[in-house]
């Protein structure tokens, strides 16, 4: 029966972790479990890193290990301090923590330099003296093999001394480079003699100015495994070609008792969405979004300010999985799972956002009452709220039409709709300005028709959302939709990537909230849903008289909708 067990567990984990428990039950590493996450900080993490933190974090948490956060700071030409700031918020914000385990692999410069010196001192390491393209051309094809340097013979001691004079600073960057002595006709393109170190003259944002050498990935990512006791160190498939030369690298200093592991698993790819780091900073530096938290762009952190949840980004995350295969995920499924969770979550309120006044000419003049309306309807004692209702309203223009078609069930001349939570009104008479624009509509009411009343019963087939004019509170909204109008940009190799973005990725907008609403739109972070429009929050930049409200989402998936039609 035990066993039984175990195998039904075991049928409810991904192959990482079933690779991780065989390793634990065979004792491996003395049963230690340690994993990483090493970001480089050079940007704003994305959805794509929301999948690898949650893998990270998640399976130290699900067997009972720990998880390292560790800074890959081996460029200082493209880090900052903001970006380390930024990472942190990040995957707190998606609910993970790493205690007093944060590392930098500058943590580990001088580490790696004695390594380097002892690789040259075994004859296992040189540097060259050629430019990067000579190298390149030098390495050959996955098919032919490549050619030694005229610099591969040089001795240790000539070597030691170019090395150390290398991190002086004697030298001009790009001059020279330490190369790992493996092998030229390896079938394995990086086995051709990788580069170990690069000058770089840039300060560092932590050493400042004591290297002038810096290692590369290749070279110092195993190494700072090792040297922090990780024991499975879990990447994305294009590190696959990489993973014999992480092993080549750590068995400089590993042995059989202890030996990090690298285990790759399948990236996250968005449709209407671009990952590249190199486009995303394109985006922010050319002005085309409004920074790396614009709630357009796929950042954790413009998820988090557009109103998604990390619940929902770690519920979208179960759901598409790990594996061994690369795929192109439809940005619909995370969308649901946003919906899907704002639903359960969301305070429900009235605003409209293109309004026209609606005059409710049988209703007295002054007379002001108060309507019931349900938190949320989801969640088991959110309880209600007082809604004004008034004779002057208003309504969304797109819910009037002079001339409907058949089966238009919102408000026309004649027809009748219900106000939610309120009363049933009658169209009578439509008011025009002097260019013929809808400036007013003057409708009647049914006072026995008010919800909760004997005549509420009485059906009629339309209901529209409204907010009582002489109470409503003026907000901006900011209509966000997705950033490029093409399904997957990548592919679209021979246009720019710029070109394939989505006009109608932001509108603003003027809307009128009810009383309620708008006190809770001088609350950052908090989540509402405007009936019948869909899921807003307030923005950064909201306060009290100047409230702003990101439209984190529809209620309803209009681009599935419209590609089913075409």
């Amino acid at each position: 029966m035990e066993e039984e067990i175990k195998n039904e567990e075991a049928k409810g984990l991904n192959f990482v972790e079933q690779l991780v428990k065989e390793d634990l039950e065979a004792g491996k590493n003395g049963g230690r479990l340690n994993t990483r996450f090493p970001p480089e900080p050079n940007g704003y993490l994305h959805i794509g890193h929301a999948k690898a933190i949650c893998m990270d974090f998640g399976v130290a948490e699900k067997f009972g290990g720990t998880c390292n956060l560790r800074f890959d700071d081996t460029n200082p030409v493209k880090e900052d301090v903001e970006y380390v700031d930024s990472i942190r918020e990040d995957i707190h914000w998606l609910g993970f923590d790493w205690g007093d385990r944060e590392y930098y692999a500058s943590d580990y410069f001088p580490q790696l330099f004695d390594l380097a010196v002892r690789m040259i001192k075994e004859g296992k390491a040189y540097v060259d003296d050629q430019t990067s393209e000579q190298i390149a051309a030098q390495k050959g094809t996955p098919t032919t093999p490549g050619q030694n340097s005229p610099y591969r013979d040089r001795s240790v001691e000539e070597n030691l001394d170019l090395f150390t004079r290398m991190n002086a600073g004697e030298f001009e960057e790009g001059s020279r480079v330490l190369r790992a002595k493996i092998d030229m006709a390896s079938s394995n393109m990086h086995f051709r003699d990788p580069i170990m170190y690069r000058i770089i003259k840039t300060p560092h944002h932590r050493t400042g100015t004591t290297w002038k050498v810096y290692p590369m990935y290749d070279f110092a990512h195993g190494q700072s495994d090792y040297f922090e006791g990780v024991t499975h160190s879990i990447c994305t498939l294009e590190f696959v070609p990489h993973r014999p030369l992480y092993e080549h690298f750590v068995k400089e200093l590993a042995d059989e008792s202890y030996c990090p592991r690298q285990i790759e698993f399948n990236r996250l790819n968005l449709t209407y969405t671009v990952m590249s780091k190199r486009k995303l900073l394109q985006l922010v530096k050319e002005g085309l979004v409004a920074g790396w938290d614009d709630p357009r762009m796929p950042t954790i952190s413009g998820m988090r300010r557009r109103g998604y949840t990390p619940q929902s980004i770690r519920n979208f995350i179960d759901t598409i999985g790990y594996t061994k295969y690369e795929a192109l995920n439809s940005v619909s499924l995370l969308e649901h799972a946003v919906r899907d969770d704002l639903n359960r979550i969301a305070t429900r309120v009235m605003a409209v956002v293109n309004p026209v006044k609606v005059v409710l000419t049988n209703y007295p003049e002054g007379q002001v009452e108060e309507v019931e309306m349900e938190n949320n309807p989801e969640q088991e004692g959110s309880g209600t709220h007082s809604m004004p209702f008034s004779r002057e309203l208003y309504i969304e223009r797109e819910d009037f039409m002079e001339n409907p078609p058949k089966k238009f069930f919102r408000l026309a001349p004649g027809q009748e709709v219900r106000l939610k939570g309120a009363y049933i009104i009658k169209c009578e008479e439509v008011v025009k300005d002097a260019d013929g624009n809808i400036t007013e509509l003057r409708c009647t009411y049914d006072p026995e028709s008010r919800s909760g009343l004997p005549g509420a019963s009485r059906k009629v087939k339309g209901t529209l959302h409204w907010v009582s004019a002489g109470h409503a509170v003026d907000a901006e909204v900011r209509l966000y939709d997705r950033l490029f109008e093409v399904e997957n940009p990548a592919a679209e190799t021979e246009r720019d990537f710029r070109e394939m973005l989505n006009p109608q990725s932001l509108i603003i907008a003027n809307a009128k909230l009810e009383p309620f609403a708008a006190a809770l739109g001088e609350k950052p972070g908090e989540k509402l849903q405007f009936q019948r429009i869909g899921y807003f929050t307030p923005d950064y930049d909201t306060k009290p008289g100047a409230l702003v409200f990101n439209r984190t989402i529809a209620l309803k998936d209009s681009w599935e909708k419209a590609k089913a039609k075409n």
